[in-house]
């Protein structure tokens, strides 16, 4: 059963992971961000070093003025070492400079997944597994969950606000600390899909796959909200399942009508991955790969 409570020692759900893509893309954000910095960098290395020979030669001159005594000229020196050193260059930003609003966005994701990874890492047993970072030709699905209550597909959303829904037309609402909202936002990827779009287009085409493999299991499909301070509005007719926390999801599993044996659990992990790697195989970076 999903979610009933532990009775001793129980090995941890087993995960398998397939692939990090929001990892993959947040890691090419940052990178793509900080490549612009070297050469601003060594821009600036290269002035501060005629800056600092500047400052020195004008301490040579004040104190060869000094040690000859020429007042005059020590004290037109000792201004002239001043002005020297207010005129050092501007440091660079920061390495990396500011973060995109997309990288945000990406790091948000990373962590929304963690987080969706860890609690149920520690309600189920190995009577579960759970494969991260499946992907087919029509997306990703962040988490497929297999166990004996079915299989779960959890796309992850880390949101701060109100999240509603009507139909497969989802946004976020936040609001400030009085409570006033501030901003409405149309929940959508890259492709203009909303979170129910995103999850259900790579879901069905893996139902269809895993039935004409003779396994006629439902997929069935789940919104996790995981920031602290996420929930959901009003939802009219919402076309996936929906869950704000971990234990939301735990309930989930338990309502399913499914009751799979180890055997058949065991089968349709692999298919999953198996079916994943196909995908990964025709992808055109996977061939370009020595």
């Amino acid at each position: 059963m999903a979610a009933r409570p532990r009775r001793g020692y129980r090995e941890p759900v087993r995960v398998v992971e397939l692939s990090d893509h929001p990892g993959d893309l947040l890691r090419a954000a940052r990178q793509r961000r900080t490549a612009g910095r070297g050469p601003e960098r060594r821009r600036f290395e290269a002035a501060l070093a005629r800056h600092e020979e500047r400052v020195a030669a004008a301490r040579r001159a004040r104190d060869t003025a000094r040690a000859q005594h020429r007042w005059g000229a020590w004290l037109r020196s000792v201004l002239a070492v001043r002005r020297a050193r207010r005129q050092a260059p501007a440091a660079p930003p920061p390495a990396g400079g500011p973060v995109s609003g997309r990288e945000a966005t990406l790091a948000a994701g990373v962590e929304g997944e963690r987080l969706a990874a860890a609690g149920l890492g520690r309600a189920l047993s190995d009577e579960w597994t759970l494969l991260r970072g499946y992907r087919n030709r029509r997306g990703e699905i962040d988490l497929v969950l297999v166990g004996p209550r079915g299989l779960f597909a959890i796309e992850v959303k880390y949101y701060n606000g109100t999240v509603s829904c009507d139909g497969d037309r989802w946004w976020v609402d936040r609001y400030d600390r009085s409570g006033r909202r501030v901003a409405r936002e149309a929940m959508e990827d890259t492709r203009g899909r909303s979170p129910s779009t995103q999850l259900t287009d790579p879901a069905r085409l893996l139902e269809q796959f895993l039935h004409s493999r003779g396994h006629h299991v439902p997929v069935q499909r789940i919104v996790l909200l995981t920031h602290a301070s996420a929930r959901f509005g009003r939802c009219a007719r919402p076309t996936v399942g929906l869950a704000a926390s971990v234990p939301e999801v735990l309930a989930l599993l338990r309502a399913s009508p499914a009751d799979l044996p180890d055997a058949e659990v065991a089968r349709l992990a692999d298919r999953v991955r198996r079916d994943h790697e196909h995908y990964q195989a025709r992808r055109p970076s996977a061939r370009r790969r020595p």
